[in-house]
């Protein structure tokens, strides 16, 4: 390769300190050095990176184009180098967090700010995940640790669980629907009669699940829990919605409870799951935080 880390770093030193001289002083090398191993870069690109024609050497337009895109070199290489020595220190390169819908991948932001003051240079990449879609990740290994899992733990494998708390949902639709001119409390016969909107089991693997749909029922299937809650506002249906995700639109009364008596009706508990042979520090910090009840608490509703 032409081009080299050290290159890029000398062409970068002398940008930033204005000339050769305050570059060598910074890198600990002889200005003769700073000269060669620019020289050398020019002959083996066959270009001019500085222009010499005045007092002071300036970068040409194909210096610049190597020093912008050189800097992005040096920053990878300076994350490559951080991240490696953290790894020799039990931190894993990547942590893959699934979240269920019905938590949101927004409430573990504040989580995720906290981990930053430990300085792992491990990345966290979050997926969110419906219904049994928690689980599969866990299982197909999609995700390290799952946010907010719902429903019976697969069979054939051997979870850590952590049960973050329990989750009500209750029965709603837009003030305008003409479900709310019905007899209350609703029975499934007269819900039947109008189309439900349903999110989609993630699940790629597991067989999906669908939770307060009534046999027969029409659908509206959404991809999100955002969506489901935007079409029952909409008018597009009725169903089951978890209170403390909606309480603005109650308030404003884009949504209205209606209470039933039916059997499709969905109350579980959610956990957080991983494997238990997984030991990477940055796991079992998220695991360990994630005991805190302030902080599960926010993620159901509370302060």
């Amino acid at each position: 390769m032409r081009i080299s880390l050290d290159a890029l770093q000398v062409l970068d030193a002398i940008q930033r300190k204005g000339s050769f001289a305050a570059a060598a002083a910074e890198l600990h090398r002889v200005p003769s050095a700073i000269t060669y191993t620019i020289q050398q870069l020019e002959q083996d690109l066959d270009v001019q990176l500085f222009d010499r024609s005045k007092h002071r050497a300036s970068l040409t337009g194909a210096g610049y184009e190597l020093l912008t895109e050189g800097r992005l070199l040096l920053r990878a290489a300076g994350d490559l180098e951080c991240r490696i020595q953290q790894v020799a220190k039990g931190w894993e390169t990547e942590l893959r967090i699934a979240v269920d819908t019905v938590i949101g991948v927004e409430k573990l932001f504040p989580l995720i700010k906290k981990f930053e003051g430990e300085e792992s240079g491990t990345r966290i990449r979050l997926t969110e995940e419906v219904l049994g879609g928690g689980w599969d990740a866990l299982v197909s290994q999609r995700a390290d640790l799952v946010v907010g899992a719902s429903g019976e733990m697969p069979s054939g494998g051997s979870y850590a669980t952590l049960l973050l708390g329990r989750l009500a949902f209750a029965f709603m639709a837009s003030p305008k629907h003409p479900i709310c001119k019905e007899k209350l409390p609703l029975v499934e016969s007269v819900i039947l009669k109008y189309r439900a909107v349903s999110v989609a089991d993630s699940s790629r693997n597991l067989a999906p699940r669908t939770v307060g749909l009534i046999s027969g029922q029409d659908v509206l299937t959404v991809p999100s829990m955002r969506a489901k809650i935007a079409a029952q506002v909409a008018g597009l249906g009725v169903g089951y919605l978890p209170p403390h995700l909606v309480a603005s639109e109650i308030a404003a009364k884009k949504l209205k409870v209606l209470p039933v008596v039916s059997s499709a009706r969905y109350d579980g508990g959610l956990f957080a799951a991983w494997r238990p042979n997984r030991t990477g520090k940055a796991l079992r910090w998220f695991a360990k935080a994630l005991e805190d009840k302030k902080t599960v608490a926010s993620f159901l509703g509370g302060n």
